[in-house]
């Protein structure tokens, strides 16, 4: 099981080119994808999913080519959760998710049971009877994302699926991904690097439609290895003059002044140590190298 991505550009017709020419290799398990707004992760998506259609590529999911005459093979493979979500307003929960499971070919005894364990499984079981028009916007999310699961798709797509969860409901939402990652594959985009470090261990980075990183998420902290440190600062006219040097991913404020977390190529003109790079720092350092 795999998504092969070869040579894939796509250009709008008021000339922007939202992906560059990548390549991708994307096997079993969850692979997280991260950029900046307009990078491409959405549109890479809809390619993949089969809303945008790509021209001159090759594109294969768990062999299948990407192409019109296979279009409803692979739709049956694939689960999408969406950024703007639209749900049936006067349905309920579970009318809703019932309606689309049968849109899907699911058969009322597969769906059924398949409805109860998502909602279980995302907090929704209490909430099953409320119309859509008064979920939450986390809860529309939650109910997106069951509807995604519902017909045991061998590839999930689903992007930025935490958004307006609290911190509890969004590791139920990261644990949920990786069980179902076991033996498929999950194409997880999102801004909170915190959930790609707890569910991941392959990424790609895209920038202004350039892929700048795939690989292994512990390789690219090892990129950043000796590039962080955590500084001590007098005071705020100190942390000005540092902030216009370097680039700074965190700032707290203490008892003996300011401590700064400081990116940078060499070791910063300020008492300092070096320190480990999270996800974040790593994220920030390759962004700020490749492509300005």
């Amino acid at each position: 099981m795999s998504i092969e991505i070869k040579d894939l550009s796509v250009q709008f017709r008021n000339g922007t080119v939202a992906i560059n020419h990548i390549n991708m290799n994307i096997n079993k398990g969850i692979y997280g994808l991260l950029g900046e707004n307009g990078a491409g992760k959405t549109t890479l998506m809809r390619v993949l999913t089969t809303i945008l259609k790509p021209t001159g590529v090759q594109i294969k999911l768990s062999g299948i080519e990407l192409k019109e005459e296979n279009y409803e093979k692979l739709q049956s493979l694939i689960g999408y959760l969406p950024q703007e979500l639209g749900l049936y307003p006067n349905l309920s929960v579970r009318e809703s998710l019932e309606y689309m499971g049968g849109l899907a070919g699911v058969s009322k005894a597969e769906c059924k049971k398949q409805i109860g364990y998502y909602l279980e499984k995302t907090s929704l079981t209490d909430h099953q009877k409320k119309k859509n028009r008064q979920l939450s916007g986390g809860m529309k999310r939650r109910v997106g994302l069951v509807q995604a699961l519902l017909h045991d798709p061998q590839i999930l797509i689903v992007d930025e699926p935490t958004t307006g969860l609290d911190p509890e409901e969004r590791i139920r939402i990261r644990n949920l991904l990786v069980d179902f990652s076991k033996d498929r594959i999950v194409l997880f985009s999102t801004h909170v690097l915190e959930d790609l470090a707890a569910t991941c261990n392959n990424l790609g980075i895209l920038k202004k439609g350039n892929l700048i990183y795939d690989g292994k998420r512990e390789a690219l902290l090892h990129r950043a290895k000796d590039y962080v440190w955590i500084c001590k600062l007098r005071d705020e006219e100190e942390y000005n003059v540092i902030q216009n040097r370097y680039i700074i991913s965190s700032k707290n404020y203490t008892e003996g002044g300011i401590e700064a977390r400081i990116i940078s190529d060499r070791k910063p003109d300020v008492p300092g140590i070096n320190t480990d790079a999270t996800l974040e720092d790593a994220y920030i350092y390759l962004m700020n190298k490749e492509y300005n």
